[in-house]
């Protein structure tokens, strides 16, 4: 029978326990942002398109975003460590069969498992680690959470892309498997027979089965759009209406039951409202836009996996300390301003990208990434302080509980509609060039003529001249995309205007500003 609770640990299990805990949030969340580097890799390995390998990663985003309220009740009805332990073993038997898988959908299943045993960890984690400090020492706790925060967006490309370059993709989740089974191994050990208050409440299966249906249904729709005519598709068609039903049955449920999978009554808040839509879109579109250039340099502009990562770097120059800082310059400021600032900035690097002219051209992506790393590490926190603003202590859980798991849906969206707008985007481009360059233009002539200068035959002339224009063509395409999300941010940053002005107190109790500062983290952290 487990005691309810025992002594914190000291001394050298103490250090073991926070790095076990760091590391093992840090392999969760490499696995979201340096697999991205991978994709073309895995699509040749696995003999599918590029478009088709992506659906391994949005789908992992599904069930890494269902996995968190899950994770949530288990900390409640079991306490944190168990369920910890055994969502870190079936992590593990998730990485074996990706690193040994052969066929696209035993990869994809591996996939989804892999996200929804690293979500529950996710919440467990943070919750393991801050009752093991004492109050006055809880902000140490948060730092050291943070800095294993080893942010998607920054390192994980470059790492990724070194690994899918040098060891080969599979390495990504070999590799998980010692780590995955040491940490459980380590955590159980460490926290044997280790009890926990627990409250008692049913989990709504009901509606976290109508929920799963619904984002299955509307992410394959973004998923396989192109691929089947969207419209002209009775698959899709059933898809929309299937995925529309029961989405309208399962607000209805969710409603009317005590304990919600998710409380979507938080909706009834302006500032929740304003703050999650934002949230929302903006994740969305960047993650999107992150995806679409990591894969595109490699297959559209001919960058290797460590190359195309390496693009996105100078991202990590600022986006920690500036999300560190933040969490001071919240308390003097009102967050609509922060945020609004923030999502100015957002636009104005997109519009900057969207000047892009030559795909080797990398000091043209060097200046933005670097003013995309400020934004990045000035996203989160005020638009968390929004969100949450007037809502009583006791509902503020569930309400980063709701805003990150649709925040993560979303950058599964987001992934998918920017396939959808290069797909689109690209003929166009490829039609344009090819209407600018006929036989009758002197610069058709003029461009192999110089191609013909440099020692290429006619015939080999004409085929660089054509390998030329699809890659101007993707790089315009790429610009419209960027071009897209600069006006939606711009329209954002007016947005967060209409939500209730708030300003956080400066003086509070010192369990009010930890309780914040992880609440915070906990929102960003994926």
């Amino acid at each position: 029978m487990s005691i309810i609770f025992t002594k914190k640990l000291r001394g050298w299990r103490f250090i073991l326990f926070n790095f076990c805990l760091g590391w093992g949030h840090a392999v969760v969340l490499f696995n979201a942002g340096a697999y991205i580097a991978m994709l073309p890799r895995v699509a040749g390995s696995l003999s599918i398109p590029a478009s088709v390998a992506a659906w391994t990663q949005t789908d992992y985003l599904i069930g890494l975003a269902l996995s968190l309220p899950v994770g949530s009740w288990f900390s409640r009805r079991m306490g944190e460590y168990r369920p910890f332990v055994w969502a870190f073993i079936f992590y593990t038997l998730a990485s074996a069969v990706c690193a040994y898988s052969t066929s696209l959908y035993e990869f994809l299943a591996a996939r989804v498992l892999m996200g929804f045993s690293g979500g529950i960890t996710l919440p467990l984690g943070q919750s393991m680690l801050m009752k093991e400090y004492p109050l006055r020492k809880k902000n140490i706790g948060v730092g050291v959470w943070t800095i294993f925060t080893l942010t998607p967006f920054t390192f994980g490309p470059l790492c990724g892309g070194w690994i899918a370059d040098n060891l080969g993709w599979r390495w990504l989740f070999i590799v998980n498997i010692p780590l995955a089974l040491a940490i459980a191994g380590i955590v159980a050990a460490l926290l044997y027979r280790r009890g926990a208050k627990l409250i008692r409440y049913r989990f709504d299966f009901s509606g976290f089965l109508m929920l799963l249906i619904v984002l299955g249904c509307f992410q394959t729709l973004f998923n396989q759009g192109d691929d089947w005519d969207w419209s002209n598709s009775f698959y899709l068609m059933t898809l929309l209406g299937v995925g529309g039903a029961m989405l309208c049955f399962w607000i209805i449920w969710e409603l009317s039951v005590r304990h919600p999978f998710l409380d979507i009554r938080l909706f009834t808040n302006l500032n929740f409202t304003i703050g999650t839509i934002v949230l929302f879109f903006g994740f969305m579109f960047f993650l999107g836009l992150f995806s679409l250039l990591v894969v595109q340099l490699q297959l559209s502009m001919g960058y290797s996996s460590f190359l195309a990562g390496l693009v996105f770097l100078p991202m990590a120059i600022f986006a920690k300390p500036i999300a560190g800082g933040f969490h001071y310059i919240i308390k003097y400021f009102d967050a609509r301003l922060l945020a609004s600032l923030n999502l100015l900035g957002f636009a104005i690097t997109y519009f900057w990208l969207s000047q892009f002219e030559h795909y080797d051209a990398y000091q043209q992506l060097f200046w933005p990434k670097l003013l995309e790393g400020i934004c990045l590490g000035s996203f989160f926190t005020p638009l968390t302080a929004l969100l949450l603003h007037g809502l009583p202590q006791e509902r503020q859980w569930r309400a980063v509980e709701l805003a990150t798991s649709l925040r993560i849906v979303a950058g599964a969206i987001g992934i998918s509609l920017q396939g959808i707008i290069f797909y689109i985007r690209t003929p166009f481009h490829q039609t344009r060039f090819a209407e600018a360059h006929t036989l009758f233009d002197a610069r058709l002539d003029e461009s192999i003529a110089l191609l013909k200068d440099t020692g290429f035959s006619e015939s080999t002339a004409l085929i660089q001249f054509a390998k030329i224009g699809r890659e101007q063509s993707a790089i315009m395409a790429l610009n419209d995309a960027f071009w897209f999300a600069g006006c939606v941010f711009i329209c954002l940053s007016i947005l967060v205007w209409f939500a209730h002005p708030t300003r956080q107190p400066a003086r509070a109790t010192l369990a009010q500003r930890m309780r914040r500062r992880a609440i915070a983290l906990f929102a960003r952290e994926v």
